[in-house]
């Protein structure tokens, strides 16, 4: 059986407050969807950060449902930040049956949508399936499957360009305490996962045109992040977020218009979490 999952689809960072970090990510100069609005079950709504070929999602809590107990309890136990990573796939149900085949469980096959704004001021509706990674198979965060349904209702054209110039997932970074060792267990999820180490990173590969999962141990994540504070992430999922832009200058310059505090990095420049709702997020030249 060929092993159904092709790479990273999105990411998303549960927060707090949904208007707050909106208001956080759109002074980092990006372009935000109009909230999503999930079912009153869920509790639950959205805002989407789009690129040509994935994407990163603000997730927020509105209203306390037997639903949504789950995620406020990790709201609780490892604060806001970036905890799920969303992989590509062309179908849900096909992929749970193709990943027991190869030795992987999953849970959470399920299929909901959602209402969206359309930019002509009608209304349409964003469909999806997906299933999950048990959390025996994922050393760090959430690991899901995605299959869109509607595609035209999550890219659409006046989503994908950024003031930031922001054009794509570069990295999802994490520290961890045995990088190797996750790294290993994280590559199986992925069809042409491979994992290779340099610098004090090791680096899960998760296949052509994807963001690849970095990891180190906190030592050296905070070592590539100086001065900026890793204890306000997300414990035991996601550290940071390496975002690719066009243009560097116009990053900065949004940073700087906005009044939000930056450092350079090796690959860019980066903003620390208070500043994005628990994630650093990190701009690089594409």
């Amino acid at each position: 059986m060929t092993h159904p999952v092709k790479g990273i689809d999105h990411c998303f960072a549960l927060v707090d407050d949904l208007d707050d970090a909106a208001a956080q990510y759109g002074a980092l100069g990006f372009t935000l969807s109009p909230r999503g609005m999930h079912s009153a079950a869920k509790g639950t709504a959205n805002h989407t950060i789009m690129f040509p070929e994935d994407y990163f999602e603000l997730l927020g809590i509105l209203t306390p449902t037997e639903m949504n107990l789950s995620r406020r309890g990790i709201l609780e136990r490892m604060g806001q930040g970036l905890h799920a990573i969303a992989c590509r796939i062309d179908d849900a149900e096909a992929a749970a049956q193709a990943l027991a085949e190869l030795g992987l469980p999953t849970q959470g096959l399920g299929s909901f949508s959602r209402p969206v704004p359309m930019p002509d001021g009608s209304e349409d509706i964003a469909a999806f399936s997906t299933v999950s990674f048990t959390p025996a198979d994922t050393p760090l965060g959430t690991v899901f499957m995605c299959q869109h349904k509607t595609r035209h209702t999550v890219w659409i054209p006046e989503l994908l360009e950024h003031a930031n110039t922001a054009c794509g997932l570069s990295a999802i970074l994490a520290v961890s305490a045995s990088p190797e060792a996750d790294a290993a267990r994280f590559a199986r999820l992925w069809a042409e996962g491979s994992v290779s180490t340099d610098d004090g990173f090791t680096t899960v590969h998760t296949g052509p045109n994807s963001a690849p999962l970095i990891l180190a141990d906190a030592e050296r994540m905070a070592s590539a992040y100086p001065g900026l504070d890793l204890a306000r992430t997300t414990r035991g999922a996601f550290t940071a977020l390496r975002v690719k832009v066009r243009d560097i200058g116009a990053a900065r310059g949004c940073l700087e218009k906005a009044g939000v505090g930056f450092i350079e990095t090796a690959q860019g420049i980066a903003v620390g979490p208070e500043a994005a709702a628990g994630v650093i997020v990190e701009f690089v030249p594409t």
